[in-house]
């Protein structure tokens, strides 16, 4: 819950906090492209970590530093100083996705690990729903400054709930030794492996379309929808909705049908949510209904493929499934930050930029997994 949560509260705050520092445009998406950077050179860490120590003592620790960090970022005197403090919340932030993503393939095998993933999915999706309403209603009531409190508070919370409830899953006879040169020679593989790479970034591509919309949302809203703080569950709401549809339908549908097929069924719904999106864009004015409707369908298209794509790809490294899960989120995470400091950038000054952007992405992801799908399934340990 927490990376969603670091990404989404803040996005309302964005004219406060250039006000308060003085700060650009291009600064405030530093701030997000820092904080994604960071989290996705961490994810290469916390994988290893976790297949070396186990997965609890590296959720707490992350946690901890997550803390910290939060409460930096809402003492911060000046927009280097956020920039800082960003990029702790980022190298802490990480460790959630990729544990708890190893977690659930320690724990359960089959189509029970899909419809447990599906699950999570869709808890994990309502942090970007209400998250930019939260944070709206803190920047409203007290200021840019309580948003960051709220997630200091937040990351407590997750720390006395993981201390007190959350098993460790990876029995100390299943661990592997940190020695340097095997986790060098493990990622060596992982990146070797045609098959498991074009899994992954089939994925990082589609979330990458789907993630331009939210790195944008400040310039979208304010200034083309011409919408307030407040307003920000306008966009959030119904993608999430969008999510939260994908991934029950992923969760029902476990086991019926196989994850080629479903893969298959999700990249025809995103490809034809992508082209309705850049027709609108060209020949309808810019409104929350035109902007929204191809979103909530791509959204569900891509919580659909998400746990039949990662989950093929964990199988590929069956006792490095930490490893993978890092890989994993190290591609998803830095790509995302690579849109949100260069893509978007270059797009959001139109609606039609966004929309080519989306369709872009959404066709090179289904272009490779269409090239993986011609590779021969090799299983590593």
């Amino acid at each position: 819950m927490l990376a969603p949560f670091t990404i989404d509260t803040y996005l309302p705050s964005f004219p406060a906090i250039a006000a308060d520092f003085g700060a650009s445009h291009a600064q405030m998406q530093q701030t997000m492209g820092v904080y994604l950077l960071a989290f996705a050179v961490t994810t290469l860490i916390y994988g290893p970590l976790s297949d070396g120590f186990g997965r609890r003592p590296v959720i707490i620790g992350a946690l901890l530093l997550y803390v910290l960090g939060s409460a930096g970022a809402a003492l911060a005197s000046s927009i280097g100083g956020l920039l800082f403090w960003r990029v702790v919340q980022g190298l802490s932030a990480g460790a959630g996705v990729v544990v708890g993503r190893a977690m659930v393939r320690d724990a359960f095998s089959g189509h029970h690990a899909q419809r447990v993933l599906s699950q999570a999915m869709l808890i994990f999706a309502v942090a970007p729903a209400i998250a930019p309403m939260i944070g709206g209603m803190l920047q409203h009531g007290s200021g840019w400054r309580a948003v960051f409190w709220f997630l200091a508070l937040l990351g407590v919370i997750e720390l006395l709930i993981i201390g007190w409830r959350a098993p460790e899953t990876l029995p100390a006879e299943r661990r592997h030794s940190l020695h340097p040169a095997k986790v060098a020679g493990a990622y060596g593989r992982a990146l070797r492996h045609k098959r498991f790479m074009g899994l992954v970034l089939a994925f990082a591509l589609n979330f990458g379309g789907f993630f331009i919309y939210i790195a944008g949302a400040p310039v979208l809203l304010y200034e083309h929808l011409h919408l307030g703080p407040n307003d920000f569950w306008m966009q959030f709401v119904p993608m999430v909705g969008g999510l939260m549809c994908g991934s029950y339908a992923s969760s029902r549908l476990a086991g019926r049908m196989t994850p080629q097929r479903s893969i298959g069924i999700g990249y025809g719904v995103m490809l034809g949510a992508s082209a309705l999106n850049v027709a609108q864009a060209w020949l309808l004015p810019p409104a929350p209904v035109n902007v929204l409707a191809p979103l909530v369908l791509y959204a569900f298209a891509v919580s659909f493929t998400m746990p039949s794509l990662t989950l093929l790809a964990l199988d590929c490294f069956p006792r490095n499934r930490g490893m993978a899960a890092a890989v994993q989120s190290f591609m998803q995470v830095g790509f995302n930050a690579l849109v949100a400091v260069l893509l978007v950038p270059l797009a959001v000054d139109h609606v039609s930029g966004l929309a080519f952007g989306m369709l872009v992405l959404a066709c090179a992801g289904f272009l490779v997994w269409r090239w993986q799908e011609r590779l021969p399934v090799t299983v590593l340990s």
